[in-house]
């Protein structure tokens, strides 16, 4: 089912999954988190590491860092990270926009030092964004290590960002990556929202999205999202989003407690939700003022579709025998008309 957004007074979907920085909630976390990253990179740190849970925000957090960059600084992006080294090394590349002089390693290499180093000539930044960090073996690590290699007697020429799960942690302590470990200049966290800040949270996306009524949501929805989400945003979306679609279709403008279990439900287990008497009580009174019917005769096509809900399966076995008859009937008469 399609959600109509001015139903409940939106100008755009409130809780896409996609990370839209514009949608970036600034909890004390992701504030901190984003301080971070900028100061690294404006500060040339070089090894920059942001960590969390599935579903905190961390590549919306970047997508914000790279909007706030200035037009001196280049950026390459790299979100599939169970490449080998060498297949990271030609996107890094291709991203940075650096025409390839030759396929050997070595000259990849020196291609992406002259570029560092006009860039840097030129006083300009360059910043190599690694997201889902945790999957890169430990070979691909030791050689994105080397890329740290690249600098001046001042200056780092490439910041790299390591970003990923907690996994990422665990990979970083192990004795072959204490030379990486050693060259991380700036660590952050980013943890779940607390239950007021999902609040504040939810709030926020429906501000954004255009709503007028902020409080969209009741209280104890809110909490019981809070509740079954853990505060992980990706989480809080996606109930959320449920959450607008049964209220569309049941006609109602503010969730509460009960159309949120009933979004946790169809999350959980994936039912397909049954049709509710009421429901179709409002659709057919909504047609018959369309059709122009009076009153009395919304209420009745109402009924009717009362009726048919809470009597489906008997209604269903008399259809369904009453085909059967006619099916016989029409074959008596065909046999008939060939006599």
């Amino acid at each position: 089912m399609s959600l109509d957004l001015a139903f409940f007074g939106l100008q755009q979907k409130p809780f896409n999954s996609t990370p839209d920085p514009r949608f970036l909630y600034p909890s004390p976390g992701h504030r901190e988190g984003l301080a971070h990253l900028l100061y690294g990179v404006q500060e040339h740190k070089g090894f920059i590491l942001l960590t969390g849970e599935v579903g905190t925000g961390k590549t919306t957090l970047l997508r914000a860092l790279l909007s706030r960059l200035d037009g001196h600084t280049a950026s390459a992006f790299v979100f599939d990270t169970t490449l080998p080294f060498e297949g990271l090394l030609e996107y890094i590349l291709e991203d940075f926009g650096i025409a390839k002089s030759g396929v050997s390693h070595a000259q990849r290499l020196i291609a992406l030092n002259n570029f560092l180093i006009e860039r840097r000539r030129a006083g300009q930044n360059t910043v190599l964004v690694l997201d889902e960090a945790q999957n890169l073996d430990l070979r691909a690590l030791e050689q994105i290590r080397l890329l740290s290699n690249f600098e001046t007697d001042t200056d780092k020429l490439l910041q790299i960002l390591l970003v990923g799960q907690p996994e990422l942690l665990d990979k970083l302590n192990r004795p072959e990556l204490r030379q990486l470990k050693q060259r991380i200049s700036l660590r952050c966290h980013i943890l779940p929202l607390t239950p007021a800040e999902t609040r504040e949270y939810i709030r926020t996306r429906l501000r954004i999205a255009g709503a007028r009524d902020l409080g969209l949501f009741s209280d104890p929805a809110i909490m019981r999202i809070a509740e079954y989400s853990g505060g992980i945003p990706r989480l809080i979306n996606t109930v959320c989003d449920h959450c607008l679609v049964i209220g569309y279709a049941d006609q109602i403008r503010r969730i509460d407690g009960k159309v949120v279990e009933e979004a946790i439900e169809y999350f959980e287990r994936g039912e397909q939700r049954s049709p509710k008497p009421q429901r179709l009580l409002s659709r057919w009174r909504r047609l018959a003022v369309r059709w122009g019917l009076p009153a009395a005769g919304a209420l009745v096509l109402g009924g009717a579709a009362s009726l048919m809900t809470a009597h489906r399966d008997d209604l269903r076995q008399l259809f369904d025998h009453s085909a059967a008859t006619l099916a016989g009937l029409a074959h008596v008469a065909s046999s008939l008309l060939r006599q």
